[in-house]
């Protein structure tokens, strides 16, 4: 049987138009973006273009997108370059408990350089409460990182709320919405954000660009020196193809996003309804209705999660049993943990993420499919359920 592809939020696979965008820069307009004669004007005229449609999708002008090598180099970028900015103002961050290692390890580093940082806690369903951050701020605080939505179970923050709170108190925002763009509405004027991350293999574009949001007017430090690309903000030369896919994976979204949505939450819908009638002893993670449209993250008690990926691998499943940075690791995850999950109950996370070529026949099949490996899995266990 054809391999079905259940981790979109790990990574998607390009779109056939984006491919054909980008096929020409890597060819007969391979010229360098920073260079005067017509071949470099060519590559300038298409990275300036790409950047329109980016602008588009998240509701700014063009001239605040500045083109990254990463959602995660985004989000490097907000949190170092605001940091080292207004550090003689103050050094206090604030972010939450269940950020994606992109944060969390950048607020670790910050913070052997001297930084305060905060970690709120979030509830049962992955949310942070707007009083605790309201609380948390102080007059050292010069930056707040709360993401749009969670990479492992889908759970969407009130942004808009969380950045008012900051700006009442004078403190910008940044949202990694890595995991939004392209899947949902993002507008950053309606969020009321500052800064935003964002990256184009989340949303059929290719893999090494993303792109960092910073409002007119916020100061930022550069994070890498060099040339005077991205205007003196981020040095080396410009990946003219990525961005021409960047764009284009842009536009697409802009034009598909209701139908995508939809698509995927009718998926979604169908498969958490298959797993309350054919699967025992399990949860469903993250908030039940506040959640990524694609997004259905489960721990399936009395068994590890690892084994799970590796016999629905080879069923012909790919799924994840968390964010793809740390899928590697034989720890539970700390957003489930950050949840109150039950350690033993976390280490049988499993995360299926729907995309727009995903079908109902394939998650008729994976229902009749997850069952029988559970219970296979179970069979072997030490935690075996109680009869």
């Amino acid at each position: 049987m054809k391999p079905v592809y259940f981790d979109h939020a790990a990574t998607t696979p390009v779109h056939p138009e984006v491919v054909s965008a980008m096929l020409s820069y890597f060819g007969e307009n391979f010229g360098n973006a920073s260079s005067l004669h017509f071949l470099g004007q060519e590559a300038a005229r298409a990275v300036e273009e790409a950047r329109e449609k980016v602008a588009r999708l998240i509701n700014c002008d063009p001239r605040e997108i500045i083109f990254t090598g990463s959602g995660t180099e985004a989000d490097n970028f907000a949190l170092k370059g605001i940091a080292e900015k207004l550090k003689a103002r103050g050094n206090h961050i604030i972010t939450s408990s269940i950020e994606h290692h992109a944060v969390e390890v950048t607020c670790r580093y910050l913070e052997k350089k001297g930084f305060k940082v905060t970690y709120l806690p979030v509830d049962r369903y992955g949310l942070v409460d707007p009083d605790d951050l309201k609380r948390e701020i102080t007059e050292q605080t010069i930056l707040i990182s709360i993401m749009h939505a969670n990479n492992e179970v889908g759970t969407i923050q009130p942004i808009k709320e969380l950045a008012q709170i900051a700006h009442e108190k004078g403190v910008l925002f940044h949202t990694d919405a890595v995991q939004t763009v392209g899947s949902i509405p993002v507008d950053v004027r309606e969020l009321g954000v500052d800064l935003l991350s964002l990256s184009a293999h989340k949303f059929y574009g290719p893999k090494g660009v993303g792109a960092l949001f910073l409002r007119k007017g916020v100061a930022i430090e550069p994070l890498i020196h060099g040339g005077g690309q991205e205007k003196n903000l981020r040095a080396g030369t410009t990946n003219v193809p990525g961005i021409v896919g960047l764009g284009k994976a842009a536009e697409l979204a802009s034009k598909e996003l209701s139908w995508r949505m939809e698509h995927s939450l009718s998926l979604r819908e169908r498969l958490i309804k298959g797993l309350e009638e054919k699967l025992t002893d399990f949860i469903l993670t993250g908030h039940r209705e506040k959640r990524l449209p694609g997004n259905v993250s489960i721990c399936v008690d009395y068994i590890e999660g690892e084994s799970m990926l590796l016999l629905l691998s080879i069923e012909g499943f790919a799924c994840s049993s968390g964010s793809a940075c740390t899928s590697g690791s034989l720890e539970p995850s700390h957003v489930l943990l950050a949840m109150g999950i039950d350690p033993q109950l976390a280490q049988g996370s499993l995360r299926i993420t729907l995309g727009r070529e995903n079908t109902e026949e394939e998650i008729d099949r994976f229902l009749e499919t997850l069952p029988k490996v559970v219970k296979r899995l179970r069979e072997m266990s030490p935690f075996k359920p109680k009869k």
